[in-house]
Parts: structure tokens; sequence; C-alpha cells
């Protein structure tokens, strides 16, 4: 079945009211970031989508694909459902190394030749972490980083899940700016639950939350684009340092002085 659009039709909030936001409707190609503050709902709207929920849910949410309700199958039959969440709890339950696990899932899932496959995703997983994924280390091995890094290339091209929930990819350590440059390569719909402010203004929507309900969507305007590269910029500052403290290595108050400097020109 191909994807085309994945609809949300409002529920109720923790009120019980309306939610203010009557839905929401992406298209394939669409990346979308879920913001608000703590505890106002934005992981049972993720959690709402997965589940493909038809009303039965707290929020009392129907999610459709292509106008109508989810077939049966996305739940039933793992090889068929459409999205994939990647969520902050990354536990698995096996422990076979990383090459075999990538492997058995490539031939499961029959893409291509799995070793072209692996490679492809090993590598996807690689441009988001600090440090390389060993291969022959068990997957509970894994730092939480290395996880998520290696789940969302998993989903994205050996899954090949045309729907992908991101859970907070910023709290394990992630290049979000790197994950968001691979991600748009690929025609798929994306969805951020996300406190990041460079995530949220690269997305194409923003959705609003609060009270559990969907508040408003916002269509993220060229200028907001624009200050996002600014703020990209501010943001390569701090990683720069993250990645020295990392390093083992101590910081100098005239670095800080000559990158702010430089980064004043590129803002200017």
């Amino acid at each position: 079945m191909e994807i085309k659009k994945i609809t949300v039709i409002a529920g109720r909030g923790r009120d019980g009211k309306k939610e203010p936001l009557e839905g929401l409707e992406l298209q394939m190609g669409d990346i979308a970031s879920i913001v608000g503050p703590t505890g106002s709902g934005k992981t049972a709207l993720i959690n709402d989508i997965g589940l493909f929920a038809d009303g039965s849910t707290p929020s009392r949410r129907r999610i459709l694909i292509n106008d109508a309700a989810p077939s049966r199958e996305f739940l039933e039959d793992p090889s068929k459902n459409p999205i994939a969440l990647i969520t902050q709890h990354t536990s698995f339950l096996s422990d076979m190394p990383v090459y075999k696990f990538l492997t058995l899932h490539a031939r499961i899932r029959k893409s291509g030749k799995p070793e072209v496959i692996v490679e492809e995703t090993l590598d996807f997983a690689n441009q988001l972490t600090g440090e390389s994924i060993i291969t022959d280390s068990a997957m509970t091995e894994l730092s939480g980083g290395q996880s998520r890094a290696l789940l969302i290339a998993d989903a994205v091209i050996i899954g090949n899940s045309p729907i992908i929930l991101l859970d907070e990819i910023e709290n394990a350590g992630i290049d979000r700016n790197k994950a968001l440059e691979l991600l748009r390569k690929y025609e798929k719909i994306f969805i951020f639950v996300t406190h990041d402010l460079g995530i949220a203004l690269l997305s194409n929507y923003r959705l609003v939350m609060s009270g559990g309900a969907m508040q408003k969507l916002i269509v993220t305007e060229e200028e907001e684009k624009r200050m996002a590269e600014k703020f990209k910029v501010l943001d390569e500052v701090t990683l720069h340092f993250r990645d020295r403290i990392r390093a083992g290595d101590r910081l100098a108050e005239k670095d800080l002085t000559e990158r702010l400097r430089r980064a004043q020109k590129t803002l200017i």
C-alpha cells in the first residue's frame, strides 16, 4: 500500500473539552515538530499516531491513512506497519551483534542486497554519533545515543518506513543538524517531538500542544527559516566546546571570544 498522507482527527484535551485544532494532515515529504512544555501531551499524541488511535484512547483522537481507517494488519503484522516510533527508551531484547541484527532485519525485509543495505545503514548512523558503532558489539552494549542513531537509520533505510516518529532525539547526544540534513534526502513523513529550537524552526510545521490538546498549527515562514540558520551558527559554537569537554580538553576564554567574534560576522 502506497502511503500518501496521514491525518489526525482531533479528540479532547485533559479537561474534556474539544481540542482547539480540529486536526492535522501531513503529506509525504513533510516534516513536522510537536512543541509545548513538559507535560503538555506531546508524547501522548505520537503514541496515538503510533497506535492508529480509533477514538478508544484517552484523547479520543482518530488516525486516518490516505483518508481511511488504517488496516488492522498494520498492527497485527509488523512488516506491514507503515509507522516507526523511535522513543527515548532503547532497551533491546536482543544481545546479538549489531551487524548480525541489521543483516537479519535486511533479509526479513528483503531490502535488496543485505550487505549493501547494512553498510548504508551503519554509515547513516555513524554520521549522527560521536563515536562509530563497533559492528561486532552486542546491541545491548550500545550507548543511548548510538542506539537511537541506529534505530533511526534502521527505520529509514532497512525498514523503509514511510512515517517516522522521533521523540526528543536532541536528548541522546545525536547531531540533530546532521540528522535533519540526512532525513530530508528521503521522501517520508517525519514527526518530531522536540524542545529544540533548530529542529522546530527547520520543520515545515510546528504543532503546539498544551493541556493535552492540539492548540494550533504554525507553518514555518521564510523569516523563521533564516533565523534558524543564524541559531545554527550559535549552536555550532556550543557544540564545539561540548566536543572539547568530551575530549578531555581544558577551555580557554580567548577561544570562546574568537569563535563568538567569527559567529557575529556571520549573523550580521
